[in-house]
């Protein structure tokens, strides 16, 4: 455990921007889940719209430094493709 002042506040620090980055990360792979799910079932209407709200969330998670932009790129790639497949 830090025992400096600063090291303390800088542990709390840490942990809660670990919390916050888990948390948007779960969002992120709940919103590309439920578009795999839709492509799963053959809904295409329901996929095009999960897919329409996980791009703003992965953009999202991108811009706050948690996935890297070539990885979120791939997904919205991958993702697209198998909806235009449909």
């Amino acid at each position: 455990m830090a025992n400096s002042l600063s090291a303390r506040k800088r542990a709390r620090q840490a942990e809660r921007n670990r919390r916050h980055n888990a948390s948007q990360r779960s969002h992120v792979r709940s919103a590309i889940k439920n578009v795999l799910r839709a492509i799963e079932k053959g809904d295409k209407a329901a996929a095009e719209a999960a897919y329409k709200s996980a791009v703003p969330a992965i953009d999202r998670s991108v811009s706050q430094g948690i996935m890297p932009k070539n990885t979120a790129s791939r997904h919205k790639s991958r993702l697209n493709t198998h909806i235009r497949a449909m």
